[in-house]
């Protein structure tokens, strides 16, 4: 089954399971702004967004069981939740606003304190404190996945683990790429190691955690785990060239906020190395201006084309590319044909994605 074919017969299922989840909270909640609160949380969620990871999970419960039924989309929605609580923080690390063209979750809530003409607090300071606790009840909201459905407890407790691997994981993936940003000396190895932990592993896990439900045989986990690990870097090394080269209209985010906030992104690392001299000083001198005017984004931008940033990180996802496609073809004669045929449109359209 093709991605657009999976993304049609269980896109629908997955949003109504977030759905139900969050009208628990706000028709539990006798508090008016707890009300507004889930509520608001509710329409974010609602937004947008691909629903690739519990796809991912779906689709590898699928491939290993009869199907027929939809009891995994409960506990595939879990990863969902952990993968926007870390959208709705990273949004206030890195002072973006919108998220898929749409408003981001704090400011929100700093439009709702300019609304309410609340006195107390600046609408920016109760936006990302409102913020911040909005990514931590999504993080905890997202383990009830795992506590109300159909499987055994076993399975729910195995489910658990790999979601608080997955929490660590991409947790310690963010605090390396802060890490970063203050570094000048660094490889696309160093890069690796980090998209791998921020990216990689909560796609690996949700894959896993569809693995658990199926009771898949350990001898296949490896190669699951392979798969969605360079799945999620290949998806991070085209983000990076969309987040600076990308369409913004199809993209819903600005092109230069990478370069603003100094990232070390694969485009950025590798013009550094890739420059020389006096090229590189210039670079340097530029990213670390903690001023950066729309002119130097530009001449940022005109240093990464010349050291052909692009080519080279196209021709990274590549090599990461062919190990997942490996992986995924020693798994063509275990899975059904229908899954197999989705995790390799999946594969392909990551590498090949314009937003």
């Amino acid at each position: 089954m093709k991605l657009a074919d999976y993304i049609g017969q269980y896109k629908p299922k997955i949003n109504m399971a977030i759905k139900e989840t969050f009208d628990r909270k706000v028709n539990g909640a006798n508090n008016r702004f707890l009300k507004d609160y889930y509520s608001e949380l509710r329409d974010y969620f609602l937004s947008g967004g691909k629903r690739i990871r519990p796809l991912l999970c779906i689709a590898t419960y699928n491939a290993f069981t009869d199907g027929g039924d939809d009891k995994i989309v409960i506990p595939s929605i879990g990863t969902e939740f952990l993968h926007n609580a870390s959208l709705i923080h990273d949004d206030i690390i890195d002072k973006d606003d919108f998220r898929r063209g749409k408003p981001a979750f704090h400011y929100r809530f700093r439009q709702y304190h300019v609304n309410y003409e609340l006195k107390k607090m600046i609408a920016e300071d109760f936006g990302t404190d409102i913020g911040i606790l909005g990514g931590d009840s999504a993080f905890f909201i997202g383990l009830e996945a795992y506590f109300y459905n159909d499987f055994e407890r076993d399975l729910n407790l195995r489910a658990i683990q790999y979601y608080e691997e997955a929490f660590i994981n991409v947790s310690d993936g963010v605090l390396i790429e802060i890490d970063m940003v203050n570094k000048k000396d660094l490889t696309l190895d160093n890069y690796i190691e980090m998209i791998s932990l921020k990216t990689g592993a909560l796609i690996e896990k949700s894959i896993l955690i569809g693995a658990t439900y199926a009771k898949v045989d350990e001898k296949y986990e490896s190669l699951l785990s392979t798969y969605g690990i360079n799945l999620g870097i290949i998806f991070q090394i085209i983000d990076d060239i969309l987040g600076t080269f990308g369409d913004e209209k199809k993209t819903g985010k600005p092109t230069e906020g990478d370069i603003r906030e100094g990232k070390k992104t694969c485009l950025l690392i590798s013009a550094l190395n890739n420059l020389k001299n006096k090229r590189k000083e210039d670079l340097l001198e530029l990213i670390e201006n903690p001023e950066i005017s729309d002119e130097n984004v530009k001449e940022i931008k005109d240093l990464f084309l010349e050291a052909d940033v692009i080519n080279e990180s196209r021709t990274l996802a590549k090599s990461y590319y062919e190990e997942a496609e490996k992986s995924l073809n020693h798994l063509k004669n275990i899975i059904k044909h229908s899954e197999f045929e989705f995790f390799e449109d999946l594969l392909n359209f990551v590498i090949e994605r314009k937003f």
